[in-house]
């Protein structure tokens, strides 16, 4: 019997993967056994086997659902962290009497968003059905939950929270870039349209499998999809309300207006850096096995890479420049490398990544000196920083890394990276130039110039972010 049970294990181990292999198997046990009682006997362990390794395939399907999952809940939390990071960073380069204004914007531009999100988003840029195939999905509302018997790779609540995150970055971008003029009511309504309209539509063209997908772009994370989306909708708002008051001179020199918090705004790019670990790794969607885990983990790394090199290059570069290592030309260099880093994470190799970083890093310091030459007012670099290194790194990845399937060579992948970035800047820039010129048009777009000397904290919220303000009368500039 012993015999018999070896020759079984050597012949029929490889083979136990299906019920119909498992019956042959057996069938031929059975017939080559001495005698009845040991082809019983081999005929149940066989049977067991079975059984056991159909509870094990359960097991691993279950399990890698439940790792995928819950590596994307923290994702997307950190992802969610973001939007204090943003919102750090806009009030420590910011007026203090505009505190309260802009802590309002960044909650409710994420509440909004999730709620328009819900009931049309993420039907539009994850269509189930096309309207117009490729350009325009067909809206849907709510999250359908899953099946626990064939649940998929993930969670689509978790998928939901993941994406939602993504959409809410996209509009807190616009937020710094017209801070201290802008009247809440008209922010609310550009919030909306964008993360219900706006951003789902472009973002379907690539993530929801459309026309730009099928041209072969590449986007890992979003540094064109998202970043680029925001920067781009930013510099339309910016250009539209105008500069601050005081912060050009009738003959159009450039006034500093400083933050009142400089300390604010460095914790504000720690906490964004932190993010972007939900952001860039979390885009790998599924982290269950060993290719996964090593995939995720070196989409850290080379985002790691860039932001470290974007921080050197923008600080380097500003001392060149101006004589001083600017602290804030720093920290804004440490988002333009992630923000470059983002479309190619995955594809590139350490030194690519080095040299995405640094450049952002540099171009961040180019796009805010370019923005004062053209006399726009964007207090907190947010074209500089997801603009423009948004665009630099949609490019950088038709430059460096692999080749996806179907474009063979550099220069073609370049040329669908180039299209793609421009199709999706432009989209994102005249839309919502058209709300902001309707939002105007009507007149509750600006704040007055009473109000805005006044501060946001109390013309738009009655209320000061600072006790001493109160008490004073004023506000710390």
């Amino acid at each position: 019997m012993l015999t018999g049970l070896l020759l079984f294990g050597l012949a029929g181990w490889p083979a136990i993967w299906s019920h119909a292999v498992y019956a042959q198997d057996e069938a031929e046990v059975v017939e080559s056994a001495p005698n009845a009682a040991e082809a019983a006997e081999v005929a149940a362990v066989v049977a067991e086997e079975a059984a056991d390794t159909e509870v094990v395939a359960f097991d691993a399907a279950d399990s890698a659902y439940t790792i995928n999952t819950l590596i994307m809940f923290i994702c997307a939390v950190l992802v969610l962290f973001m939007q204090a990071g943003f919102a750090m960073v806009e009030v420590g380069l910011n007026s203090a009497k505009n505190t309260v204004n802009i802590l309002a914007k960044n909650v409710m531009d994420l509440s909004v968003g999730v709620i328009l999100f819900l009931f049309v988003g993420f039907g539009l840029m994850y269509p189930g059905d096309w309207l117009v195939d490729g350009y325009l999905g067909e809206p849907a509302s709510f999250v359908a939950r899953d099946n626990p018997e064939a649940p998929g790779d993930y969670s689509s609540s978790a998928d939901f929270l993941f994406q939602v995150a993504f959409a809410a970055t996209a509009a807190t971008i616009v937020s710094g870039a017209v801070a201290g003029r802008m009247k809440f009511g008209a922010y609310l309504v550009y919030s909306a349209l964008l993360t219900g309209l706006i951003y789902p539509i472009s973002g379907s063209w690539k993530w929801g499998g459309g026309f730009l997908d099928v041209m072969g772009f590449q986007d890992f994370a979003g540094s064109v999809v998202v970043h680029a989306v925001g920067g781009f909708a930013g510099l339309a708002g910016a250009i539209v309300l105008g500069p601050r008051l005081g912060r050009f001179t009738a003959d159009g020199k450039s006034v500093p207006l400083p933050g009142h918090n400089i300390a604010f705004a460095a914790l504000g790019v720690f906490i964004l850096w932190i993010g972007w670990y939900g952001f860039n790794p979390g885009s790998q969607l599924t982290y269950a096995g060993a290719a996964n885990a090593e995939a995720t983990t070196y989409i850290a790394l080379t985002t790691t890479l860039a932001a470290s090199a974007g921080a050197i290059t923008a600080l380097l570069t500003a001392w060149a420049l101006f004589s001083k290592p600017d602290l804030t030309m720093a920290l804004n260099g440490v988002l333009g490398g992630l923000v470059a880093i983002t479309a190619n994470c995955d594809r590139v190799a350490q030194w690519e990544s080095l040299v995405i970083g640094g450049a952002g890093g540099a171009l961040v310091v180019v796009g805010i000196l370019m923005l004062d030459k053209l006399k726009i007012d964007d207090p907190v670099g947010a074209w500089p920083v997801h603009g423009l290194c948004g665009v630099w790194g949609g490019i950088a990845t038709g430059i460096f890394g692999d080749l996806p399937e179907g474009i063979e060579t550099v220069g073609d992948f370049i040329v669908v990276q180039s299209i793609a970035t421009v199709i999706i800047c432009t989209w994102a820039f005249f839309t919502m130039l058209g709300v902001f010129l309707v939002l105007k048009a009507v007149g509750v777009l600006r704040v007055s110039a009473e109000d805005e000397q006044a501060g946001l904290d109390i013309s738009e919220h009655g209320m000061h972010a600072y006790p001493s303000d109160g008490v004073s009368g004023g506000a710390i500039a």
